[in-house]
C-alpha cells in the first residue's frame, strides 16, 4: 500500500459533511472545473462516504476548492491509510522522507488531533492514539493553541450509528491543508437576514447552487425568480454581479404583509438590495425588475454567465404570469384612458420549464450554466422527465426528499451550442416535449 508521489503530485484527503450527499460530487467536481483539473479519486471510491480520496492535484488545487465549498469539512495531504493502525504505520514509514521533513523539522510547531467519524472516543483514549505514532520523528515542540503545522489522525466507524464496530473500518493520517466554508452557512442564515419571504432560499443550497453554476468574480448571473435574492446573495459572495426579475410587484420593491413572526408590515428598508449591503456586497447588485418570465424583455444575444434560480411550484407561491382569461378588446387609437394593469393567470410548470431552457439556450454564453429546481412525484419519477434542450448538456441532476412522495432535483446544465433557427422538424420536436411536460404534471 505503498504511496510513490513527489510533492507536486501528492493523493489528498477531502472530510465531506454528512448533509446534502447527493450534492456533494457535483460541487466539487464543479469546483475542479475551474482550475481545469478532472475528478480523479483514489481506489475502492464510495460516494456516500465521508471521506474521499484525490489523485492529481497540487496544494494550490485543493486550497481553492475548500475556499468555496460548503459540502466538504477539510482537507488533508495524505500521508499514510490502512484498515488497521499497523496497515497504517507501514504505509507512513514508507511515505517518502522529502515529503516530511519541510513540516518536521526542529525549529517548527506541531499539533496532533484525533477526529472520528460515527464513534465519540475518550480523552484518554485519543492520547494513547497519538502516543502510539511516536514512530514519526516529530523533531519540532508542540503548540496546542498556535501551531504551525497540523496534522490528524482519522478513524471511520462507518455510518450506520446503530451499528457502530469496535474497531475503525478505516484510518488516514494526514497534514491539515484547509476547512471548508461550513461557516456561511451560518452567517448567512435566512434567520439573520434583514430581508426574507416564504420561500427564501436555505442560505446553504444557495453556495451549493453557485458552486455548481462555478460562479466566479467580475460574472453576471441572473434570477428569473428572483422573490427575496436568496440567490443573489451567495453569487454576490464569490464576486459576481448580480440582477433578476420577478412578477411580485410587493416583493421587489419590499412592501407589503411581512414574513417573520411578529411583524406584520415589512420596514421601509426591507429589499434584495438591502440584503447585498448587509453582507458587504452591495457594489455588485445591478438590479432588479419587475417582470413576467413568460415574457421576452431582453435584447436578443448572450447576456449571461450563468442563470441560477427557484422556480414558483405553486404551494408557498403560485406559478404566474400575466395575462388574461378570456379575450381582451382592443380599445380605438383614440382612447383616454386609466394605464392598464395587467391581471395574472396560471403559469403551468411545463411552460416554465419550456420557457426557461430555451431562454438560457438564447441568453448565457457558451459554457454558462443553469442551475435550477424541479418539483417532482417520487413514485412516477424518471430521468426521462428531466426538461432537455439541444443546445445544453445536463450536468448534474441531485435530488433533494421533501416527503415520502415529493422531491426536488437541482438540475445543472451547461450551454454547449448557440441555437439554430428552427426548422420545421424543430418546432415538431418543441410541440412534443411540451406535451409531454403537460402530461407529465397534469396528466393532459
Amino acid at each position: 500500500m505503498a504511496i510513490h508521489c513527489s510533492r507536486i503530485c501528492l493523493q489528498y484527503l477531502i472530510h465531506l459533511a454528512q448533509d446534502n450527499v447527493d450534492f456533494r460530487l457535483p460541487e466539487i467536481r464543479s469546483l475542479l472545473s475551474l482550475r481545469g483539473k478532472p475528478f480523479d479519486p483514489g481506489e475502492n471510491f464510495k460516494e456516500k462516504s465521508p471521506f474521499w480520496l484525490l489523485n492529481g492535484l497540487s496544494e494550490e488545487d485543493v486550497n481553492s476548492i475548500m475556499a468555496r465549498t460548503v459540502c466538504a469539512k477539510s482537507a488533508f495531504e495524505l500521508w499514510g491509510h490502512g484498515r488497521t493502525h499497523s496497515e497504517l504505520r507501514n504505509t507512513l514509514l514508507k511515505y517518502p522522507t522529502e515529503n516530511m521533513s519541510p513540516f518536521l523539522q526542529k525549529d517548527s510547531t506541531y499539533k496532533i488531533n484525533v477526529y472520528t467519524f460515527n464513534k465519540t472516543l475518550e480523552f484518554e483514549d485519543r492520547i494513547k492514539k497519538i502516543d502510539a505514532m511516536e514512530y514519526l520523528s516529530f523533531e519540532g515542540r508542540v503548540n496546542l493553541r498556535n501551531p504551525k503545522h497540523i496534522f490528524c489522525l482519522l478513524e471511520d466507524y462507518g455510518t450506520d450509528p446503530n451499528d457502530i464496530p469496535d474497531e475503525p473500518l478505516y484510518i488516514y493520517f494526514g497534514r491539515w491543508i484547509a476547512d471548508g466554508q461550513r461557516e456561511l452557512i451560518r452567517s448567512h442564515s435566512v434567520k439573520n437576514r434583514h430581508f426574507i419571504g416564504n420561500t427564501s432560499m436555505d442560505a446553504g443550497l444557495s453556495f451549493i447552487m453557485a458552486n455548481h453554476a462555478r460562479v466566479k468574480a467580475h460574472d453576471l448571473v441572473y434570477d428569473p425568480f428572483v422573490g427575496t435574492g436568496s440567490l443573489l446573495v451567495a453569487c454576490s459572495h464569490f464576486g459576481a454581479y448580480v440582477c433578476g426579475t420577478d412578477i411580485d410587484y410587493n416583493t421587489i420593491h419590499g412592501i407589503g404583509k411581512a414574513s417573520r413572526k411578529n411583524q406584520k408590515w415589512r420596514g421601509p428598508d426591507e429589499n434584495i438590495r438591502a440584503n447585498l449591503r448587509q453582507y458587504g456586497s452591495e457594489k455588485l447588485y445591478v438590479d432588479v425588475l419587475v417582470s413576467d418570465a413568460s415574457k421576452p424583455i431582453w435584447r436578443d444575444g448572450v447576456l449571461f454567465d450563468a442563470i441560477i434560480t427557484d422556480p414558483p411550484y405553486g404551494i408557498r407561491e403560485s406559478t404566474r404570469r400575466t395575462g388574461s382569461q378570456k379575450d381582451s378588446v382592443k380599445p380605438s387609437e383614440d382612447y383616454i384612458g386609466d394605464s392598464h394593469v395587467p391581471v395574472s393567470m396560471a403559469y403551468h410548470l411545463s411552460d416554465i420549464f419550456t420557457d426557461l431552457l430555451n431562454f438560457s439556450a438564447q441568453h448565457l454564453v457558451i459554457g454558462g450554466r443553469l442551475v435550477y429546481w424541479l418539483p417532482i412525484y417520487r413514485p412516477e419519477y424518471c430521468e426521462e422527465m428531466v426538461p432537455l434542450n439541444a443546445c445544453l448538456r445536463l450536468v448534474s441532476n441531485c435530488e433533494q426528499t421533501l416527503s415520502s412522495h415529493t422531491s426536488r432535483r437541482l438540475i445543472t446544465m451547461e450551454k454547449i451550442k448557440e441555437p439554430e433557427v428552427a426548422s420545421g422538424y424543430d418546432w415538431l420536436f418543441l410541440y412534443t416535449a411540451h406535451k409531454l411536460l403537460n402530461h407529465i404534471f397534469y396528466g393532459k
